[in-house]
């Protein structure tokens, strides 16, 4: 990232530290994001010089040097250490993955007259430059203090989804210099999925030539157009990655002590390959089939073959090999598949998908990796080595702890940046959702652990998929800021963190960022939740007993039986847990505990397509003063507008004029298979 004055300036006007003098005459360690996890004030402050400081590395490695000279502290080398502004002690050279534990602690002291730096290793020694970095004003003013630092979590990343949207190299470098100033230490490529291949692999030319190509340009289309009648061109929307890019892409992330983690998605969302390749599908024709075949021996050589040349490519110690949302559909019918089960003695498709993943899994241990893969490949049986990432909520995560394996906490309600981060009527376009700065920052993903299973987590990673994102900048405006609250949830420990403190840093970040011309999230001007959420509504029906006719299902229960009838209103999303969801109708009986006057009947309810809410085709009233004899009070009709995608709160509401005991809601689902039907609230007044 290039760092400039005006950046510094920003950051520290936006810091103020209790009991110091303001960021704006000197800068403070309270002022870095993420905060670290130790800091003494001393008395006193360093100037660092105006012509330039001076370092010396003991213990030295050419990376770190090389990067100090670039960096924009306009650092020179020095003949000795005695004579260095900044004198750095590496005692380890050392170089442990990202994933097998490397000591990432760091002491800095910050006295009137020197700047000294201590770590076991490199990693240590370029996190303390980053929050000497973060601390350097205009005047070059540093509060002196001594700041024992280490993070909490070992595993700090951020998933780039470039299959749905690719993004070119430069982008990926930029994002690798803000990673690196936040203290991020892994990037996680989703490199394939149906939408487009984006890695170079030599063996099988079709899958750059053919499948990293598409007609159109934005996914939504894309998907509009029915995936099975998509158009895979060479002269179409696309992209891909040359070896010779992702050699630059690895040495670059190197020298900032970044891990890049090359995902390849089995056995689902692999259209784009059955496509290029159907002689690996179950039915063995294009556009046909999502899934890899797991019945053919040629399927496992293709992806031997595929596997090869990454781990060949990339030298993290784990490869990603996805595992999620596969619709097996294919394999109920497949011969070949019918033939693997049954040799095999399997139950069901999942055992087969287990199968699968295990065989996958023991290649490429024999290759000296290991593999990670989403929550799915818990099912059918996990397999003997592989690292879980928990997207599905925490419950796959801390089965997978359980079980004596490692995990990667990323559920979707707190790590998925693809949902919108302020009021959806201002924000663009996106999948839905409402995840806010604050609602990433309160994640704690070791709160429910005890001391022995979190010594199977591995730490934090932040997500953001791409089919609502086709430009560059609208994807780093859904990172920043909240990819600094990722951050800071993985390096500070959880009793440090608050919130207050760490909005101000963030307000000087984004404007820090915004300087070195990278598109961030207007967070002062932040709108918030959904107004009517945030406070309790009184009407006759509040804490009244509700009967479902209908049970609802365990996903999206809210508060369960209460839900309807609490007073609380739900806010931008379902995800807050005051909108109680199902893919049935609806139908609940509210009992008022006597017969009164009422005057209205209504519902409100949510209507967001991208995560496939839609409001009901119609609801239907009716009163009764015994609970037996039901008269029907009205019937309201939707009148949303197909294809009608924009986030929509509708109330299908009634006046009646007479007594009841008891209200009758029916509410009939849209038409669609899977769709979901999401209320907050029964008011009757």
């Amino acid at each position: 990232m290039r760092f400039s004055l005006f950046s510094y300036i920003m950051l520290c006007i936006m810091c103020v530290c209790p009991g110091v003098a303001s960021a704006a005459e000197t800068a403070v360690p309270s002022g870095v994001t993420p905060l670290p996890n130790g800091i003494t004030i001393k008395s006193g402050e360093y100037t660092l010089p105006g012509s330039g400081a001076t370092f010396y590395i003991k213990g030295s490695s050419q990376t770190l040097a090389s990067y100090l000279q670039d960096c924009k502290l306009r650092l020179h080398q020095a003949a000795n250490y005695a004579k260095a502004d900044i004198g750095i002690v590496i005692k380890s050279k050392k170089s442990v993955p990202t994933g097998s534990y490397t000591d990432e602690s760091y002491t800095l002291s910050i006295a009137p007259r020197q700047i000294r730096i201590e770590a076991q290793t490199e990693a240590g020694a370029f996190y303390a430059i980053q929050t000497l970095m973060q601390m350097a004003a205009q005047q070059r003013r540093l509060q002196c203090c001594i700041i024992n630092d280490s993070p909490a979590y070992r595993w700090r990343g951020l998933m780039f989804d470039v299959s749905r949207h690719f993004r070119p190299k430069a982008f990926l470098l930029k994002q690798l210099d803000a990673m690196a100033m936040l203290k991020l230490n892994v990037m996680h490529l989703h490199l394939t999925d149906g939408a487009g291949w984006r890695i170079q692999i030599d063996k099988y030319p079709r899958l750059t030539e053919f499948a990293a190509w598409r007609r159109e340009r934005k996914w939504m289309d894309w998907v509009a157009q029915g995936k099975k009648y998509c158009d895979f061109s060479n002269e179409a929307y696309g992209g891909y990655y040359t070896k010779d890019d992702i050699r630059e892409i690895l040495a670059y992330a190197t020298k900032r002590h970044i891990t890049v983690i090359p995902e390849i998605e089995m056995p689902g969302h692999s259209e784009e390959v059955t496509s290029a390749y159907p002689e690996i599908s179950c039915s063995g024709k294009a556009y046909t089939d999502y899934d890899f075949c797991a019945g053919k021996e040629a399927t496992f050589t293709f992806l031997q073959n595929v596997l090869d040349e990454v781990i060949d490519l990339f030298p993290s110690p784990y490869i990603h090999i996805g595992g999620d949302e596969a619709s097996k559909g294919g394999w109920h019918k497949c011969a070949d598949c019918k033939k693997r089960m049954e040799s095999l003695q399997l139950k069901n498709v999942d055992e087969l998908q287990s199968y699968f993943i295990n065989r996958i899994e023991k290649y490429v241990n024999q290759r000296g990796r290991q593999i990670i893969g989403w929550d799915e490949i818990l099912e059918g049986g996990l397999t003997p080595n592989a690292t879980v990432m928990s997207w599905r909520g925490t419950d796959g995560g801390i089965k997978a702890i359980n079980d004596g394996h490692d995990a990667i906490m990323t559920p979707g309600e707190y790590c998925y940046l693809d949902y919108t981060q302020d009021a959806p009527f201002k924000e663009p376009l996106s999948i839905g959702g409402y995840t806010p700065l604050k609602q990433v920052y309160d994640y704690n993903p070791g709160a429910t652990l005890t001391d022995t299973q979190k010594r199977h987590l591995l730490g934090i990673q932040g997500n953001l998929w791409s089919e609502y994102i086709p430009d560059d900048s609208h994807a780093e405006y859904m990172y920043y800021p909240r990819a600094f609250a990722i951050a800071e949830t993985g390096w500070t420990n959880a009793n440090l963190k608050q919130y207050d403190s760490f909005k101000k840093r963030a307000l000087g970040l984004c404007e820090m960022m915004k300087a070195d011309g990278y598109k961030t999230f207007d967070l002062a001007h932040e709108y918030g939740n959904r107004p009517e959420s945030k406070t309790q509504i009184d009407h006759l029906a509040k804490g009244c007993k509700v009967k479902y006719n209908i049970p609802y299902g365990d996903k999206w229960k809210a508060a369960g039986d209460v839900t309807l009838t609490d007073g609380i209103v739900g806010g931008w999303t379902y995800t807050d847990r005051r909108w109680q969801g199902t893919t049935d109708n609806m139908d609940v009986v509210v009992d008022l505990g006597a017969v009164k006057d009422i005057h209205y009947i209504g519902a409100n309810f949510m209507h967001s397509t991208g995560p496939w809410v839609y409001a009901p085709e119609k609801v239907d009233y009716y009163v009764s003063e015994d609970g037996s004899k039901y008269d029907h009070v009205a019937t309201i009709h939707c009148d949303i507008p197909e294809g009608y995608d924009a986030l929509l709160f509708k109330i299908y509401g009634t006046v009646y004029n007479g007594k009841a005991r008891y209200v009758r809601m029916v509410a009939h689902k849209n038409y669609r298979d899977g769709a979901w039907l999401f209320t907050d609230e029964i008011i009757v007044n």
